[in-house]
């Protein structure tokens, strides 16, 4: 096999044999010049910028839709990562005459047509189509890099080509590509046609964002100088690759050769013991301790409640093998734990003595999703607390409930200074198989989403009934448990990265700063570090005494300007630089994260006036993120209204009829979709996208405004019952 000279050797994860790959096999079988590397799985072509880095800005990976029209066909359109694809404008780039439904094709007519699975997909994979039903269609920017990267019918290896190797290639295989010009991604919350003229205000800001993603449009990812600090992606300016690039920078994850799998290191890890700590002390007051169930559970235990085990049976991961032996059964890995937990509840409980039983086990569990995974927010495996209670009757299990929304809340809002609304879900968001869900909302600014932050379940007695949890009461008459779950997942973490970071990297609320404060000793000929260690030291010890945690950065391999990089990318809420005129003044320059503000500060008694300085940055960081939200929560009683606000970033709070009409949220649902994709002038999204334009119940706020008599329910026209919040959601 011949070989492209590019230097990919650092990609690989390993050595692997890909002669045996048909599309490599047919590289070679063709006389093209090729290389084909291994690397981490990887889904979407964000993944693949994020975590496959290429060894030059001459050098592109490809983003690749396969699209179909019922009138004109099938096109495989394959562009650079930052390309905008507009189905509707598509359609006359082609010259297609009449009237054009560009849409995704479905994965059974990708593997028809192409040989491939979503997520493998290439321009190679067009010598599958040998009936020339397929359009070859290709993006001019890919031609001008240097060397292209694709998929070679597997998401852990890529092919290199030139662009006329490329080129060749489809020729050969009669597939001469259609080339075109494609634009650039629109920024996030960009403002379309139908919004409400007041979006128009801000245009010079919009034109100097413009400019700015024009200026950035060829950047790969978070590839820097010898000192590994520098974010490549502004927040606004393409919020995605920001966080991408944020939670790698600043040491919070590594990602793993499995997809939607990460490694959390020190750094983010720290933050989960932090509310661990902060968790373990508030239900232990509550009489709930701490216990650990198996990983495991039985497919008779797992599918012996209906609705249960139907809300999460796409996502269940099942063992069928141990070593090379089937097993008798499959055994599945926990989504969650109620039906590992409660046969042994049935067990326990045998008279209302044994109640209220409140269990809490910290542990992770495994949801194999197949919607795009994001580190913290939606992954494969993740780690979470989950509760689970039994009570004598309904109002102790709902005081259970409360009392546990009152602690997600309080983690949010006191740890990790993001404001949410707490409420009911509706019957269709509920809980699979619960009675009754409730649960705290936060905002992302960034993105204009809202995210589901945790969630307290009233199980009523279905899972007693099914389990056999059944007590003698103070009568002797059998009765049964009234049940609880609740849980909170590394998903924090990534909400508070999302609401607090800026384009420097992390902005750490200081209560759940693994550091909340660095010393620099800022050395040179007039300041050894031997000199300065004393002082320094001083410092420490008079900043732990007062209940901080502080470092002393004494690394002599850095100069000080490096270390306040690498701290402020990190988050550190405090700075503390000594210099040489510090130390003849008995002071230090003191430089705050989250505002920059700078101060010199006697070091007398400098903890007790850092704490109260911490306690200051913590309210003010809550304050600001409230005020932010707050000013994209609007009230509207007409559809005309709903999506053009929901374009606008909005949360929309609206009348409803009523949580148990699952049938017109169904109709919200899609025709927000529909109004949202004809604004932007598309015609369709992936039906696996992560982040739809639709928008969805997230609750009704147990904060309800005034509902006037006689005001109608904004979808359907029936008298409304309540004010319900809407938006889109991660």
């Amino acid at each position: 096999m011949t070989s492209v000279e590019s230097d990919v050797q650092a990609m690989s994860l390993e050595d692997k044999d890909f002669s045996e790959n048909a599309l490599v096999k047919k590289l070679v079988e063709l006389g093209i010049d090729h290389q084909v590397y291994g690397h981490v799985l990887c889904d979407t072509a964000e993944e693949l910028v994020t975590n496959v880095k290429l060894p030059s800005e001459k050098e592109t990976h490809t983003k690749n839709l396969f699209l179909r029209d019922k009138k004109h066909g099938l096109f495989l359109v394959t562009v650079h990562p930052s390309s905008h694809v507009n189905t509707k404008d598509l359609g006359k780039m082609l010259k297609l005459e009449g009237k054009t439904n560009l849409r995704f094709a479905d994965a059974a007519l990708l593997d028809e047509c192409l040989g491939c699975k979503p997520g493998t997909v290439g321009p190679l994979a067009i010598v599958n189509d040998t009936e020339g039903k397929v359009t070859q269609v290709l993006d001019q920017k890919l031609l001008d890099f240097e060397k292209i990267h694709s998929h070679p019918l597997q998401n852990d290896a890529s092919v290199v080509l030139t662009p006329a190797d490329l080129q060749s290639y489809l020729a050969k295989v009669g597939h001469e590509p259609t080339v075109l010009e494609f634009g650039d991604a629109p920024l996030p919350g960009k403002v379309p046609s139908n919004r409400p003229p007041q979006a128009k205000t801000g245009d010079k800001k919009g034109g100097q964002q413009q400019q700015q993603q024009q200026k950035n449009k060829d950047k790969k990812t978070a590839k820097k100088g010898d000192t590994l600090l520098a974010l490549q992606w502004k927040k606004d300016e393409n919020f995605a690759m920001w966080y991408s690039d944020v939670i790698v920078l600043s040491e919070m994850i590594s990602y793993y050769d499995i997809s939607g799998c990460y490694i959390l290191r020190p750094w983010s890890y720290k933050i989960w013991e932090l509310i661990q700590v902060w968790f373990n002390e508030k239900i232990l007051a509550l009489d709930v301790e701490n216990a650990y169930f198996p990983l495991f559970v039985s497919q008779d235990r797992l599918e012996k409640e209906k609705d249960h085990v139907e809300g999460f049976a796409p996502e269940v991961a099942w063992v069928t093998k141990s070593g090379d032996g089937e097993l008798a059964k499959p055994i599945a890995v926990r989504p969650t734990s109620e039906t590992i937990m409660y046969p042994a509840f049935s067990d326990w409980i045998k008279s209302h003595r044994d109640l209220p039983l409140k269990l809490n086990q910290w542990s992770n569990v495994v949801r194999w999703e197949f919607k795009d995974p994001t580190p913290f927010l939606r992954s494969r495996e993740f780690l979470w607390q989950e509760g689970h209670t039994a009570h004598v009757d309904y109002e102790d299990a709902d005081k259970m409930v409360m009392q546990a929304l009152d602690l997600y809340k309080g983690v949010y809002q006191d740890l990790l200074a993001v404001p949410v609304i707490p409420g009911y879900k509706t019957e269709k968001e509920k809980f699979a198989g619960g009675h009754q869900t409730t649960t705290v909302e936060a905002y992302i600014p960034g993105s204009g989403r809202a995210i589901q932050g945790a969630t307290s379940h009233n199980l009523g007695q279905n899972f007693g009934k099914m389990f056999d949890i059944t007590f003698q009461d103070e009568k002797g008459d059998s009765q049964i448990a009234w049940q609880t779950s609740w849980g909170l997942t590394t998903r924090t973490i990534g909400v508070m990265v999302m609401v607090h970071g800026d384009d420097t990297g992390l902005v750490m609320p200081p209560k759940v700063s693994p550091l909340q404060a660095v010393i620099v000793p800022i050395i040179s000929k007039k300041l050894t570090l031997e000199d300065a260690a004393p002082y320094c030291e001083s410092i420490l010890k008079d900043l732990t005494g007062a209940g901080i945690r502080a470092k002393l950065d004494d690394r002599v391999i850095y100069n000080p300007g490096w270390k306040y990089n690498h701290w402020e990318q990190k988050g550190v809420p405090v700075r503390i630089e000594v210099g040489p005129r510090d130390i003849e003044q008995k002071q230090a320059r003191v430089v705050v994260r989250y505002n920059g503000e700078k101060m010199d500060m006697s070091v007398e008694n400098l903890g007790e006036a850092l704490s109260a300085k911490l306690d200051e940055i913590q309210n003010a960081m809550f304050n600001k993120a409230k005020e932010t939200r707050d000013g994209h929560l609007v009230q509207v009683t007409e559809w005309k209204d709903f999506v053009p606000n929901l374009e606008l970033n909005n949360l929309v709070l609206t009348p409803w009829c009523g949580g148990e009409h699952q049938d017109w949220e169904d109709w919200v649902k899609n025709k927000s979709r529909e109004e949202s994709l004809a604004s932007r002038g598309e015609e369709g999204e992936d039906e696996r996208t992560a982040t739809s334009v639709a928008a969805k119940t997230l609750c009704i706020p147990f904060d309800q405004p005034e509902l006037p008599e006689g005001t109608k329910c904004i979808a359907s026209g029936l008298p409304a019952t309540c004010w319900v919040l809407w938006g889109r959601s991660y």
